[in-house]
């Protein structure tokens, strides 16, 4: 033994000399106790000081927490032998440091890869978040975790949402932590929002090596991620399957092509708002994911012709979604999209400003959208009567069609879309002001009784008709019309569509200000069947006698009733509804005349079956009306009593104690 404390060669315990001056001193050593493995890299200095300080011939021991002078590279060794699930989770709450250097251990490092076997609804994730580590940099030793939310999405897998102050690096490397030994995180969303976001590449990187069964991404928001993030994910989650990029102006082009050729079974692609991403990312999409479905790209200035054109014909045979917002595209675009669509069903054109009436025209000449079901096309001016035409000729399955903003498009389009599109069954136009009432008769004659709804919105070029237009055959088969916010809509044009639509079951004349009870009560007597939902808001010149023939014909099917801004309707409507609307689960009577004796009509009902009732800036309801709402409270669901200015606070705070399950606005 004398041997060995004399020894003083070159490879001494100490290189560079001995450690202490009197290295006999057996009081200077610690027991280890049996069994123990003591990991030494070679001739490398620790990075953490040691837990002694020498004063002389002795050294006295710091005050200083055990486990913090543990380096990192031995907590890597110990931390990567240890099994996922509880052991991990636990280790994870100790610190920060802890925590973030399990995060950073990659899958091939890891020695015991036998996961505990663990259910995900019984699973106990443990988040880290800043302001549990204010004690440790005040000198405390412990750090109180809160408890991951996950959510058990409907096909089996875990799902994670954070947004805000919350998106954080720590939270998502608690969450690569946790969620590996109950089968690992499936959807994740980050929503940044505001400079407060602090969730950097680091954080995905975290995920990466964590989480590789992951299937669904969405970030928005982000400035602070970069390409490696995401390219951090492309290496680590092959799974892969739904990408959502949105405001995120520091990813490019060399993020998505690594996404492309790492994650084949990618099947939706989203991408809006960013800068940096171009035609090369779309290309390498179209060329190594051959499974993609859907794919929606909105305000990207860098994507032309070029790339949309690669995707589109790369992914032809299983593309079935496609959205294009806002992008500088030609009319070449389009033609591919005519020629190579031929799984396409649901098409969405929006804001593409350099697509001609040529672009158009070649797209529905193409022949190749023939499963097309719904097209979307809002603000494109090159939307002309004879591209309209093509369209219709070139989409023979086309159900649902909607037209927004589109100043070019006139009657003579309209018809001649409605002539050939033989399975058109909805139709919406908004904002389309050189449509008269004209173009829109004639398309409800032209669809040979296959239309099932109409929805007018903003059309300024509605109007009553002067001249008297000639006999034509209903349209049996609408059942849904709405008509909003069309000032030039009156008496005349309502009697007319109750001749030509006697079958509705939905009707919707919110904003409709000429309509009177003189217009209104003649279409509810040629309608011949069952109205459910009635939606009258803004109708300013509808009185109490409407209400109660609306009640009284149709009280037995009503579900919905919507009287929001109906000024002239008073008391006498609620008994109506009290009397004859016994499956009526929604009424909405705000900004009108009622008083506390209409809500104890409503209460005394014995038939009644309201859910959700809006009486918001009704005045003339007091604290009067508080008992009879706590009567209807055994049905209702949701209350607004907004502006309510004659009921007190102090009423309210009784009202909402007693309806517990109600959700009370105020």
């Amino acid at each position: 033994m004398s041997k060995l404390f004399d020894y003083t060669g070159d490879d001494a315990f100490c290189p560079g000399g001995s450690m202490y001056s009197n290295i006999k001193d057996s009081s200077l050593f610690l027991s280890l106790g049996r069994h123990v493995d003591v990991y030494f890299p070679p001739r490398k200095r620790s990075r953490i000081s040691a837990p002694f300080v020498v004063s002389g011939d002795k050294f006295e021991q710091k005050k200083q927490v055990s486990i913090d002078v543990l380096p990192d590279e031995c907590l890597f060794e110990i931390f990567r032998r240890l099994p996922e699930g509880q052991e991990k989770s636990a280790c994870a709450c100790v610190s920060k440091r802890w925590l973030m250097l399990l995060s950073s251990i990659q899958r091939d490092e890891i020695c015991c890869t036998k996961a505990a076997d663990l259910n995900p609804k019984e699973c106990l994730i443990s988040e880290i978040t800043d302001e549990s580590f204010e004690g440790k940099k005040k000198g405390g030793d412990d750090v109180t975790p809160e408890a991951v939310d996950l959510e058990i999405e409907s096909d089996g897998y875990l799902s994670r949402c954070l947004q805000g102050k919350k998106a954080t690096d720590v939270r998502l490397a608690a969450i690569a932590v946790g969620t590996g030994g109950c089968g690992g995180l499936g959807k994740l969303s980050i929503c940044g929002g505001n400079s407060s976001c602090r969730v950097t590449s680091l954080g995905l990187g975290a995920i990466a090596r964590g989480c590789p069964s992951l299937r669904v991404l969405s970030l928005w928001n982000l400035s602070s991620i970069a390409d490696e993030g995401l390219i951090e994910i492309a290496n680590g989650c092959h799974q892969l399957e739904k990408l959502d990029l949105c405001g995120c102006p520091t990813i490019s082009d060399k993020a998505l092509v690594a996404i492309a050729k790492n994650c084949h079974n990618l099947t939706s692609f989203t991408i809006e708002s960013c800068p940096r991403i171009g035609n090369a990312g779309l290309q390498a999409v179209g060329r190594y994911c051959p499974n993609l479905k859907s794919i929606s790209i909105k305000n990207c200035p860098l994507v032309g012709d070029q790339g949309v054109a690669s995707l589109l014909s790369s992914a032809s045979d299983g593309l079935t979604k496609v959205k294009l917002h806002a992008l500088n595209v030609t009319d070449v675009s389009l033609a591919v999209i005519g020629h190579y669509g031929k799984a396409v069903t649901d098409l969405d054109l929006a804001g593409l400003q350099n697509v001609g009436e040529r672009g158009f025209w070649v797209m529905g000449s193409g022949h190749g959208l023939q499963k097309l079901k719904s097209l979307t096309i809002t603000s494109c001016l090159g939307v002309t009567d004879t591209g309209l035409e093509a369209v219709g000729k070139g989409c023979p399955n086309l159900k649902q069609f909607c037209v927004r903003k589109c100043a070019f498009l006139s009657d003579n389009g309209l018809v001649s879309l409605a002539k050939v599109a033989s399975s058109l069954e909805s139709l919406h136009l908004e904002e389309c002001h050189h449509i008269t009432q004209y173009g829109v008769l004639g398309a409800l004659v032209s669809c040979r009784g296959k239309l099932r709804s109409l929805a007018l919105v903003n059309c300024f070029g509605i109007k009553d008709c002067v001249v008297g237009l000639p006999a034509m055959t209903p349209c049996k088969s609408l059942s849904t019309l709405s008509i909003r916010h069309c000032p030039g809509f009156g008496n005349a044009s309502l009697c007319m569509i109750g001749k030509l639509c006697p079958q509705l079951q939905r009707l919707d004349l919110s904003g409709s200000h000429k309509i009177t009870d003189a217009g209104f009560l003649p279409m509810l007597e040629r309608c011949e069947a069952t109205l459910i939902k009635v939606n009258l808001s803004g109708c300013v010149n509808l009185t109490d006698n409407v209400v109660s023939a609306l009640a009284k014909v149709h009280g037995g099917t009503l579900e919905q009733l919507n009287l929001d801004g109906c000024q002239k309707i008073t008391d006498a409507s609620m008994f109506a509804i009290a009397d004859n609307c016994a499956l009526l689960t929604d009424l909405d009577v705000s900004k009108s005349a009622i008083t506390d004796y209409g809500i104890a009509a409503l209460a005394s009902a014995k038939q009644l079956n309201v859910q959700i009732l809006s009486v918001s800036g009704c005045s003339l309801i007091s604290n009067q009306s508080v008992p009879f709402f706590g009567k209807l409270g055994q049905t209702l669901v949701g209350l607004s009593l907004q502006h309510c200015n004659a009921i007190s606070s102090s009423m309210v705070n009784l009202l909402v104690e007693q309806l517990w399950r109600c959700d009370i606005l105020f």
